[in-house]
């Protein structure tokens, strides 16, 4: 089993991250080269997370090894301020996931030094060439190099004036492993502070979310909310898109086919929608190119800047469509939800059937009855019980950050859990408690980062909705993020032999990080205490005083004792109650259609089996005279000419729908609706046939 563990796990990691890149981003629209640089960003982040546990358990036995071959006199280790017992004449056990000497510290060497090359020099420069307007890889690769100039430079100008006064000061001698480890301190200190400012936000909003699911009431409330919001959004984005289209529009005009930039403008016109691309091209003449008047043609940078412009109009709206259509679901159901409590027969009963068909065996085992019972009954406790645990380990890892850098007594949950594991060598109890802790710093940390929006620049969007700006920036975050999280893990634990002062074998992933004491100021102090403001901003979190201080800067966000809250909420209500009639009415006229098809579908059939009749009498009687078969054939034709005729217009003919509105539809009233049996609402009030126009 050596080494399997290893190869198991990259080959699983890898799949992973395909799965999630896919739901978020495009396969099929986005560049090949977006989703590698990507793909291979979040492989590597997620690789660190699952491997490390396995560093710690070889890291243990490597240990145990070791003071097992040393003399009695060593057979007690120093801990600089107690000693850790070993096991005498006891034998090792190996664990399964022991990985053999030299293969971790090669691993971990390629695998940090690729995503700090990713970060800091490839995602970047990939950022500017993706949003960027050029028409030819070598325009988008100027346009990317100006762009990053600044971003370039000041490093390069931080880094060489460190060198210089290193060169000049004769009180440093720095080598170059002392210059790497400065590198590495200052990307970990970087990232680590990004790192605490979106762990104090995750470890108090993610237990906080799944107690807040329990409440149906306040989910449909949430909802109606995020459906304003949204719709003010999609008209935002519905009006940039128009005006964006007419500037393309008028660009078209101007540039005729024999004018050098065409090239240029036809490239813009495929990455408009379909229907502004048919609308634009049934006016293509050429007469204007033959009139003696002047003409002011736009200029190549002009077109360039439009192109950047069609490229983030175009997807933003095609955002806001996809997401205006999930919502729209999510309230549906919200709303089933909430009739169906109350319901006496506990069957769940859906307003609108799902668009896409269930397989065969969700029907059988997910019926409506077990529906009922999960959704009005289990499920609610479900989110209760969950939300306890994480607040549980919440308040663990916060009093760890606190107490971490304490080894007498040592104060770190976590790093007693891992000593008490490895006095009996239960390497599986260490890998699971390990990985259970780190999965949950993680968590914490990159589910803020897919819920952090940067107005509209960065924002990550399920459904394959996510520009490639948004992933690059996001692969960014996450190889800024893991190295730190990763050291700062191994600090809880007490596994960092810099923090816990341990004069034990290191594991092979500080190994590469270097001696820390070169900056004792960032070892001992920045590393130590900055962990600590956490408690500050989960402090701010559970009081949501960041949403408060966005609400009164204009930002609209949801909070229940807010006057702007409930106008919202109220004006979200009314767009579901508009969507579920418009649905209602689409699904009526299609069931009409479906019952005049049925009914009057056998009577086609007969008449088109009486012209095969006729045509084979015809054939049989082809002696008769010319006049006999010409009466026949007009007779025949003009009788299916208006038996096709009427079937054809009963078909066509869309009866009205005179009960398109309710009076009182609130979901969360069991009384102000009747249940019908074909799974649908029907108000018991009177409709008003105008209350749509």
């Amino acid at each position: 089993m050596s080494g399997a563990a290893l190869g198991i796990e990259i080959v699983f990691v890898f799949f992973l991250a395909l799965i999630i890149l896919h739901r978020y981003g495009d396969f099929k629209k986005q560049h090949r080269l977006v989703i590698v640089a990507t793909l291979l960003a979040w492989y590597l982040c997620f690789l660190m997370i699952f491997i490390l546990p396995l560093d710690v358990t070889t890291t243990i036995y490597n240990r145990c090894k070791f003071a097992v071959n040393s003399s009695p006199s060593e057979s007690n280790i120093s801990n600089g301020s107690h000693t850790i017992p070993t096991p005498g004449n006891r034998e090792c056990f190996k664990p399964w996931s022991y990985i053999p000497r030299g293969i971790m510290p090669i691993f971990w060497r390629v695998v940090y030094w690729t995503s700090q090359f990713l970060t800091w020099i490839l995602l970047p420069f990939m950022q500017s060439y993706a949003r960027s307007g050029g028409f030819s890889i070598t325009g988008k690769i100027k346009t990317a190099l100006i762009e990053n100039a600044i971003y370039y430079g000041t490093y390069l100008l931080i880094f060489g004036a460190f060198l210089i006064y290193v060169a000049v000061n004769p009180n440093f001698n720095l080598q170059w492993n002392q210059l790497q480890t400065i590198g590495i301190a200052a990307a970990n200190t970087w990232g680590l502070f990004l790192l605490v400012l979106l762990l104090g936000y995750g470890l108090v909003e993610i237990p906080r979310s799944h107690w807040n699911g329990a409440k149906k009431g306040y989910l449909l409330m949430k909802t109606y909310f995020k459906a304003a919001k949204l719709m003010t959004e999609k008209a935002d984005a519905e009006e940039n898109l128009e005006d964006i289209m007419e500037e393309v529009r008028k660009v078209n005009e101007s540039i005729k086919y024999n004018h050098p930039l065409r090239k240029c403008v036809d490239t813009i016109l495929k990455k408009c929608p379909t229907e502004y691309q048919e609308r634009m091209g049934r006016n293509m003449d050429d007469y204007e190119d033959f009139e003696e008047r002047p003409n002011t043609y736009p200029t190549e940078k002009s077109l360039v800047k439009l192109h950047k412009q069609v490229i983030y109009s175009v997807q933003r709206h095609r955002r806001t469509q996809v997401q205006w259509r999930i919502l729209l679901e999510q309230a549906f159901y919200l709303e089933d939800v909430a009739k169906n409590e109350t319901s006496a027969t506990r069957q769940f009963v859906h307003t609108f059937q799902p668009q896409e068909p269930e397989s065969k065996l969700t029907q059988y085992l997910y019926t409506p009855t077990v529906e009922w019972y999960w959704e009005c009954l289990l499920r609610p406790w479900f989110h209760r019980i969950l939300a306890i645990v994480l607040a549980t380990f919440s308040i663990i890892v916060v009093w760890s950050e606190c107490t971490f850098f304490s080894t007498r007594p040592v104060l770190s949950l976590f790093a007693v859990f891992i000593q008490l594991a490895e006095k009996s060598y239960n390497y599986f109890y260490i890998e699971m408690a390990c990985f259970f802790t780190i999965f949950f710093l993680s968590i914490c940390v990159y589910s803020t980062v897919f819920r952090i929006r940067v107005f509209n620049y960065y924002y990550l969007a399920s459904h394959h909705q996510t520009d490639a700006y948004s992933l690059l920036f996001s692969g960014m975050l996450f190889c800024r993020l893991t190295p730190p999280m990763c050291l700062n893990f191994l600090g809880l634990t007490h596994m960092d032999s810099t923090i816990s002062h341990q004069k034990n074998e290191p594991t092979a992933y500080t190994s590469i990080m270097g001696s820390m004491k070169v900056l004792s100021f960032v070892a001992d102090g920045f590393y130590i205490y900055y962990p600590m403001l956490v408690v500050i901003l989960c402090i701010a979190t559970y009081f949501s005083l960041g949403t408060r201080c966005l609400n009164l800067l204009g930002f609209q966000q949801f909070m229940g004792d807010n006057e702007m809250t409930s106008d919202l909420t109220d004006e979200g209500k009314e767009l579901i109650r508009r969507e579920k009639r418009k649905r209602q009415r689409q699904e009526e006229g299609e069931n009409r259609r479906r019952e005049w098809k049925e009914r009057y579908g056998n009577n086609r059939e007969d008449s088109a089996r009486n012209r095969n009749v006729q045509a084979d009498q015809k054939e049989s009687s082809f002696t008769e005279t010319n006049t006999n078969r010409t009466v026949a054939s007009k007779y025949t034709r003009a009788n299916g000419r208006n038996e096709r005729d009427r079937i054809e217009l009963l078909q066509d003919a869309e009866p009205l729908d005179f009960n398109a509105d309710s009076v009182s539809e609130d979901p969360l009233d069991s009384d102000s609706g009747r249940y019908q049996p074909g799974g649908r609402y029907l108000s018991m009030s009177r409709s008003r046939i105008f209350d749509d126009v």
